[in-house]
């Protein structure tokens, strides 16, 4: 019996329903709400862990706990789902650092029942993107992160918040368009029926120049999600605007869509323009790693250096998509879940950083060392792990890209050399990540005992 449950319907609706629920609870100092909503991430992350374990079958290459539901027959639009080894570990993530994020929000007081409830629709959103096996309903739950950014952006933000958060939907509201023509064209073509069925678009044949066409409008919408250097400018600015719980989501999960798509869509249903165009992914991941690296190192603000370190670790999954090779998207694969983890946590200890201090400008921050020692160990930590230090997951991941470009057969030696030598530019760029933060003494901060405050220290 229990093996005919829904177990990704059930996953995907049960932080959006569980929201519902926020308004008629009591806001008796806004505690009930945050542990009703912390309590419902802990148990939705508890149900991923427990589906993971009990029915996913780790050495299956197959689509797993396939489910399927008829929306509109005449188009073949239904609601399909199903997960891999890509989706599943990127599920875990969007788990573990959600429920992290609703940690960092803790200080929020104001609308606090409209946040919590923003962070759950941003929850089932996120995790439906990753089940996702119809493209119409791919492009759906990937527009329904749109609207709880834009609240979270422009109600919770700093000074320019409302900036940020136009810029940010100017951005992915123009890729989206993109994204639902090339839909759109895909499902209807290449057969007499239309469908927009992943599994049944893999079959699928396209000419040439029509296949590239639709490749490209695809990669609109992931470049500004990734993102890719020009498409990057709306990152730092929402970043340095946004509540540090808010970046967390954006660094952890949002970013990892692009790349998601990328893979399952671009590189499975649309193989023979990826490998027309794949040098070209390649060299603007480049770009992006030693462009991001050097303007990381400029910055002042806490919040943004992380924010350019963020878009010049993505230029590794660029880089290893881009390679065609297994150990240059296996690298990829893991690049993604990496930083979700490293980044999400900078900005968590950010943050915690900023509700001491008061400031998020590394001019100001000396002395933490001194002051403030187990935060400045732990940021130690994830800078290091963000370095790429060997016996790190980062290590790994940018190993196995490096590996994927060296061994592509398709790519001249030349080209090779240039890509791992920009490549190489981003450790250099990290081990200046926190040196800026232990110059002044001078500073004293006051210390806190939020259930926040104590898991960013035990």
């Amino acid at each position: 019996m229990i093996n005919n449950v829904p177990w990704l319907t059930t996953i995907v609706f049960f932080p959006i329903l569980a929201g519902l629920m926020i308004p008629i609870l009591s806001s008796d100092g806004n505690k009930i709400i945050r542990w009703y909503t912390l309590g419902i991430c802990l148990l939705e992350f508890s149900l991923i862990t427990y589906v993971f374990y009990c029915h996913f079958q780790i050495d299956s290459q197959s689509l797993q706990l396939l489910e399927t539901f008829s929306w509109i027959d005449s188009i073949h639009f239904r609601w399909a789902l199903g997960i891999d080894g890509l989706s599943m570990g990127l599920i875990l993530l969007t788990g573990f650092v959600t429920t992290l994020a609703t940690l960092g929000a803790w200080p929020i007081t104001p609308n606090t029942r409209l946040f919590y409830f923003l962070m759950l629709v941003m929850y089932s959103g996120q995790i439906g993107v990753f089940v996702s096996r119809d493209i119409l309903l791919f492009f759906l739950v990937w527009e329904l992160e749109l609207i709880p950014v834009y609240l979270l952006l422009s109600l919770w933000g700093g000074k320019k918040r409302l900036y940020s958060a136009t810029k940010f939907v100017l951005y992915t509201a123009g890729g989206s368009i993109f994204l639902l023509l090339a839909a759109l064209t895909m499902s209807f073509s290449g057969s007499d029926v239309p469908s927009f069925d992943i599994q049944d678009s893999i079959d699928k044949s396209y000419p040439v120049s029509l296949e590239i066409l639709i490749y490209i409008g695809f990669l609109v919408a992931y470049v500004v999600k990734l993102p890719i250097i020009p498409f990057h400018t709306w990152l730092p600015d929402t970043h340095g605007e946004a509540h540090y719980s808010t970046c967390m989501l954006l660094a952890g999960v949002l970013l990892k869509m692009g790349g998601y798509g990328l893979i399952r869509i671009n590189l499975e249903l649309l193989t023979h323009a990826h490998f027309f165009l794949g040098s070209g992914l390649m060299l603007f991941g480049a770009i992006q790693i030693a462009y991001a690296s050097f303007i990381s190192m400029s910055q002042r603000n806490l919040k943004k250096r992380i924010a350019y370190s963020s878009i010049s670790h993505m230029g590794f999954v660029t880089i290893g998509i881009g390679s065609l090779t297994d150990s240059g998207i296996d690298g990829a694969m893991l690049q993604m879940i990496s930083h979700g983890l490293s980044g999400a946590a900078l900005f968590f200890l950010a943050g915690t950083c900023y509700d001491r201090t008061r400031t998020y400008l590394l001019d100001q921050l000396g002395g933490v060392a001194t002051t403030l020692p187990k935060l400045f160990t732990m940021f130690s930590i994830f800078s290091l792990a963000s370095l790429a230090l060997p016996g790190m997951s980062g290590f790994v991941s940018e190993l196995l890209v490096f590996i994927g470009v060296s061994t592509a057969e398709q790519y001249s030696f030349p080209f090779k050399i240039v890509i791992t030598l920009v490549g190489a530019i981003n450790p250099a760029r990290d081990e200046d990540e926190g040196k800026d933060i232990a110059e002044n003494k001078k500073k004293s901060f006051v210390s806190s005992t939020s259930p926040r405050d104590k898991s960013s220290f035990f």
